[in-house]
């Protein structure tokens, strides 16, 4: 049987012709920024073969995967020094789809995996932050029961939003521990009315039904619409990345953000981005907070006065600034970069080429071959 799980920093990748095809998109980039030493959570990349062996064993995991998944989660357990459903030291994963190439339709992301009524205990007691423990799990529930059980988010955000309006607040950062503690409670019994099931609580029931869910997603039919307007064959399949959390919501000494390695309106050289204190991934792109800027170069009208990454956190920022030039000469390519913050120690979640305006392209091809970082035929 050919190999199907490996960790992101397995030798064997190197001996694959075409990472691609296999590790999907998210996972060959992760097992690239591993290579090059970047700070990257550990985890593993289930490969895109497993799909088609999900479909022809009746939409249902081969139990041989079953037992190789669970011997690369103790590889991360050594690596993270957690325990995947432990009552002292949780460890919490991430489940991401990773087709080939980028694909809408497919799934999306779940954070937070390994949450239940006793690790969320468990976590509380080792963060020493019960309002970050119990936040964290609501976002799973929401996040899990949406993507793997089907149910519509906005049912979730109703349920808060009608919270917030009784409490009198605007933001979720408003509610506490005890506000959580009934919503948890609401949103569970959501799961219920709808689905006639209880939200699970067994961590691995999580994993394998988030893992099915990623390979389901595969013939949604926003994806199956996609592949046919792009002409993309259906046995592809798609790769499942599972990865340990980090986390940007403990607390002050916490943050998350994205950078851009030039300026993606003007093509400017100059690192360019925003972020968000004690805050989860999401919260950025949801526009509920105005984010920070990174820099002062990267202050818009609406940021001018809140404080900088560099001003914040400059050890932090400082170390971010050599990764981001790192990774910048190293793909020949402007990035946008992916950051969390925890605890005081910086993460890369992401690298790739990043989005950009017709003017900035021109200016960074021109901008890049004068540098010497590009040919003229890249440029």
């Amino acid at each position: 049987m050919k190999k199907l799980i490996f960790n992101f920093k397995s030798k064997d990748i190197k001996k694959i012709k075409y990472p691609k095809n296999i590790l999907g998109g998210k996972g060959t980039n992760l097992s690239e920024m591993v290579r090059q030493e970047l700070p990257v959570p550990p985890g593993f990349t289930i490969s895109t073969l497993v799909c088609d062996l999900f479909y022809k064993n009746k939409k249902k995991l081969p139990s041989l995967l079953i037992k190789d998944i669970k011997k690369e989660l103790k590889n991360i357990e050594k690596e993270s020094g957690k325990k995947f459903g432990d009552l002292k030291n949780p460890l919490l994963i991430s489940v991401r789809s990773g087709a080939r190439i980028s694909m809408p339709g497919m799934m999306n992301t779940i954070l937070n995996l390994g949450l239940n009524d006793k690790t969320v205990l468990a976590l509380a007691n080792k963060t020493s932050n019960m309002r970050f423990a119990k936040d964290s799990y609501r976002r799973f529930i929401q996040m899990y029961s949406n993507v793997a059980m089907g149910i519509e988010s906005y049912n979730f955000e109703e349920l808060i939003e009608n919270y917030k309006l009784t409490k009198g607040v605007l933001l979720d950062t408003d509610l506490d521990e005890n506000d959580w503690d009934g919503l948890i409670k609401d949103l569970k019994n959501l799961v219920k009315e709808k689905t006639n099931k209880e939200f699970p609580q067994n961590v691995f029931d999580q994993l394998f039904g988030a893992i099915s869910a990623v390979f389901l997603s595969w013939e949604s039919n926003r994806a199956k619409v996609y592949r046919k307007i792009n002409q993309i064959p259906a046995d592809w399949g798609t790769a499942v990345n599972v990865q340990t959390m980090v986390f940007g919501n403990m607390g002050d000494d916490c943050a998350t953000g994205v950078g851009f390695t030039r300026n993606p309106a003007t093509g400017e050289n100059q690192f360019f981005g925003e972020w968000l204190s004690n805050a989860q991934g999401e919260d950025v792109v949801a526009g509920l907070r105005t984010p920070n800027p990174l820099n002062q170069m990267s202050q818009t009208s609406e940021s001018r006065d809140l404080p900088s990454l560099e001003e914040m956190m400059p050890e932090i920022y400082v170390k971010l600034d050599a990764i981001q030039s790192q990774v910048e000469s190293h793909y020949g390519d402007m990035q946008d970069i992916e950051f969390t913050v925890q605890r005081d120690k910086l993460w890369i979640l992401q690298t790739r080429a990043g989005k950009r305006t017709t003017t900035a392209a021109v200016k960074i091809a021109i901008d890049m071959e004068k540098e010497g970082l590009i040919d003229k035929n890249e440029a």
